[in-house]
C-alpha cells in the first residue's frame, strides 16, 4: 500500500483508492440512513442529533464547547442541536459546577434508550445484508474490519488535521 508524507500528494494509486473508499462509505451511509426509515419510521433522528448522542455516550457529560471540538462543529450549531435534544428529552443541560458560565450536556435514560435503539436497527439491517453477500465477501468485510477501525483511528487524529493544514498551505 502507497503511503504519503505531510506535504507531499499521494500516489495515483492512493488517489483512486481514496475516492473509490469515500464513494463506497458515502452509498453505504446513504443506503443504511434511508433504509433504516423505511424499515423503523420513528427513526427520524437528524445523523446531527445522532452523532452527538454518540459523542456523549462516548464521552460523557461534556460542556457545550468541548462537545463542539469534539463533532467539529461550530459551538452555536452544537447549542441548537442540543436544545432540540432537551426539548426532545433525550439530553439534559445544566450549569457547570465549576463554571456557571457554562453549560454541561449529559444523556437522559431516554437518550440511552435512543442510542440502543439506534444501533440494534442498525445492527439488524447490517446483519441482513452480510446474510444476503456469499462466504468469500462476507470473510472479506470481515478481514477488513481492524483495518477500517485503524482508519478511522487515523480520520480522528488531530495529527490528521495539522497534517491537511499543512497540505493546504504548501
Amino acid at each position: 500500500m502507497a503511503s504519503t508524507a505531510a506535504g507531499t500528494s499521494p500516489t495515483p494509486a492512493m488517489s483512486v483508492e481514496a475516492k473509490t473508499l469515500t464513494e463506497v462509505v458515502t452509498r453505504l451511509r446513504r443506503a443504511l440512513r434511508t433504509s433504516i426509515r423505511t424499515d423503523y419510521p420513528w427513526e427520524s433522528l437528524p445523523m446531527a442529533q445522532v452523532e452527538l448522542l454518540l459523542a456523549l455516550d462516548e464521552h460523557g457529560s461534556v460542556r457545550v464547547g468541548e462537545l463542539a471540538s469534539l463533532l467539529r462543529l461550530a459551538p452555536n450549531t452544537v447549542s441548537g442541536l442540543v436544545q432540540v435534544l432537551v426539548e426532545n428529552g433525550l439530553v439534559t443541560r445544566a450549569p457547570d459546577a465549576s463554571d456557571r458560565r457554562v453549560a454541561v450536556v449529559a444523556l437522559t435514560a431516554a437518550g440511552h434508550l435512543k442510542l440502543d435503539d439506534w444501533g440494534r436497527a442498525h445492527e439488524h439491517r447490517i446483519g441482513n445484508a452480510l446474510d444476503r453477500l456469499g462466504p468469500d465477501d462476507r470473510a472479506t468485510v470481515s478481514a477488513a474490519l481492524p483495518a477500517l477501525a485503524r482508519l478511522v483511528d487515523h480520520l480522528a487524529s488531530p495529527d490528521l488535521d495539522a497534517a491537511a493544514a499543512d497540505d493546504r498551505t504548501v
